[in-house]
């Protein structure tokens, strides 16, 4: 089992400005992905505007081996889908880009679904009921509840949509690591699990699936699809536990706007 890292107030500063800095590579890339954009051009894209913009490093590239910037997962696509040269992004599509950022040792993700112009309703329906699941978790976070909490408001919202809940893969703790304690199920029973305390860094990125929750990963070693071939949709937060709730470490500027 992966430690859970209490980070004190020096470590929440420099993972706070992580999360502004991903922030903003979202804010640039909503003006450059469109139909006919490839998926390897957002890649290049993302990773020099991290590198060259912001003097920080696309913490994706090398995490495993995985050799690119970005996860670019379209459609069918659950999660960690590989940017292509040949893949051109299509006026239906609705595609999930999946970003880390490390500055100063200090690491924050985050995903966007993106959905294009002419994507079918059904397709829209999904990724914004997906949001809203992922927000019924994160309002569930402060000091004395339980990850279970998280899992169940996700899940039970999900479900209520008619929709299905990845269970292969899950959140995570963050910090000087990519993936440190705890795990974040996306599923679970309320007043279960690892009791939350003030300092817990940790993501949100529930994965929701259109029809059936099974998954397969195809022979690149690292694509993972919807098993019925039916659309999948995630979006991802990096979360601190503050002394009284929440602080969203990734939240971007429309986000603000909205909550305000």
């Amino acid at each position: 089992m992966k430690a859970v890292i209490i980070k004190d107030q020096d470590q929440i500063v420099k993972m706070r400005r992580s999360g502004q800095m991903l922030a903003d590579v979202f804010k640039a890339l909503d003006e450059f992905i469109k139909p006919g954009v490839t998926t390897m051009e957002v890649n290049d894209f993302v990773e020099a505007y991290i590198t060259d913009e912001l003097k920080a490093i696309p913490s994706t590239k090398g995490q495993y081996g995985y050799p690119y910037a970005i996860n670019t997962s379209l459609n069918e696509v659950v999660c960690h889908g590989m940017p292509k040269a040949n893949q051109k992004i299509k006026s239906t599509d609705i595609i999930n880009v999946d970003i880390t950022l490390k500055c100063d040792g200090y690491l924050a993700d985050s995903s966007k679904m993106y959905v294009m112009e002419t994507a079918q309703g059904l397709a829209k329906k999904l990724v914004k009921t997906t949001y809203e699941a992922m927000w019924q978790g994160i309002k569930q976070v402060k000091p004395g509840v339980k990850l279970g909490d998280i899992g169940y408001a996700i899940q039970s919202y999900a479900q209520r949509h008619g929709y299905s809940i990845v269970r292969e893969f899950c959140g995570h703790g963050i910090g000087t690591e990519m993936h440190e304690g705890p795990d974040v199920l996306h599923f679970g029973k309320p007043n279960e699990g690892l009791t939350l305390q003030a300092g817990m860094t940790f993501t949100i990125e529930p994965m929701v699936n259109q029809g059936q929750h099974k998954v397969k990963t195809l022979k690149d070693g690292w694509t993972v699809v919807t098993r019925d071939r039916k659309l999948s949709a995630q979006w991802e937060h990096t979360i601190l536990v503050t002394d009284t709730g929440y602080e969203v470490l990734t939240l971007r500027e429309e986000e603000q706007l909205a909550i305000q």
